[in-house]
């Protein structure tokens, strides 16, 4: 009997490990499972729409000149990257609104942080900074032109005035919106300014901070296309406007589409910065859960 329930004992530890195995792969399944349902609800609608630009042409309900059908549009998008001629336009757009966006970043977060922390700065700067942003970039344009010319120069000049203004509000709301018992608990530990603007105020304005970098990205991408479509010899915005001026209009829905990726392409790079700059948070709701 002795030796009989040892076996037993050790049957049972040897089949633990292949239980624990079995559950672990049991939730991998669900969690696939419930990504690809969550994903088919996402594209759905996508699907419709792409249904669509691929029918009404096809039956005649919109003229195919108007707009090809949507087959067409990616036979044109790879024949203009087997050319090359498409990624010449790409890199010149990404090159312009990453400069533009780069400086935004730079002067948006550090003016941010400053007019966040002190606030007599922000009351001088305040009515400046609302009458610069409540005007319409895509008014100033010609503006940018007259003063800078037609050269990349007011291409860059252009994007970070637009890219800029969301960066530059969204940090100084993250850092005024900085929970007074944090600040108040890190000064009763004698923490000084330095650390306490550090250890405190910097990491709680990271997820403000990374939501105006999300719509700077937006921002820049947008106005570099006008840009491009006003004065350029290259980039998308001016492959669209040459496109449409010509009639090849399966190349204007060819460039359309791609901009359409690389804002996709953006966005969700912006998310995953924001999942990796803001990991903390989801440990706290695991916490407070």
């Amino acid at each position: 009997m002795i030796n009989m329930s040892e076996n037993i004992l050790k049957y049972e530890e040897n089949l633990k490990p292949n239980v624990i195995e079995m559950d672990d792969t049991i939730n991998k399944f669900k969690r696939l499972t419930g990504r690809l349902h969550e994903l088919s609800h996402r594209m759905l609608l996508v699907l419709i729409v792409i249904l669509l630009w691929e029918i009404l042409p096809r039956t005649g309900i919109i003229n195919p000149i108007l707009l090809p059908t949507f087959s067409l549009t990616l036979i044109t998008i790879k024949n203009l990257l087997l050319s090359g001629e498409l990624q010449v336009h790409i890199i010149a757009s990404l090159q312009r609104s990453i400069a533009g966006f780069g400086l935004a970043l730079v002067v948006g977060i550090s003016l941010g942080l400053v007019m966040g922390w002190y606030n007599r700065i922000e009351r001088y700067t305040d009515l400046f900074v609302q009458s610069l942003r409540n005007t319409s970039t895509f008014a100033l344009m010609p503006v940018f032109i007259l003063l800078l010319g037609i050269g990349e120069v007011s291409k860059i000049a252009i994007i970070f005035f637009g890219a800029v203004w969301p960066i530059l509000i969204n940090t100084i709301s993250g850092v005024k919106s900085v929970e007074s018992i944090y600040i108040k608990a890190a000064r009763s530990m004698g923490v000084s300014d330095g650390e306490l603007f550090k250890k405190v105020i910097l990491p709680a304005s990271i997820p403000s901070i990374i939501a105006g970098v999300r719509l700077g990205v937006k921002t820049s991408l947008m106005v570099v296309i006008a840009a491009e479509m006003i004065a350029a010899n290259s980039g998308m915005g001016f492959f669209i406007q040459n496109a449409r001026t010509i009639v090849q209009t399966d190349q204007v829905y060819a460039g359309v589409l791609v901009l359409i990726f690389m804002g996709l392409i953006a966005n969700y790079t912006m998310v995953w910065v924001e999942k990796k700059a803001t990991y903390w948070k989801g440990d706290l709701d695991r916490a407070i859960s």
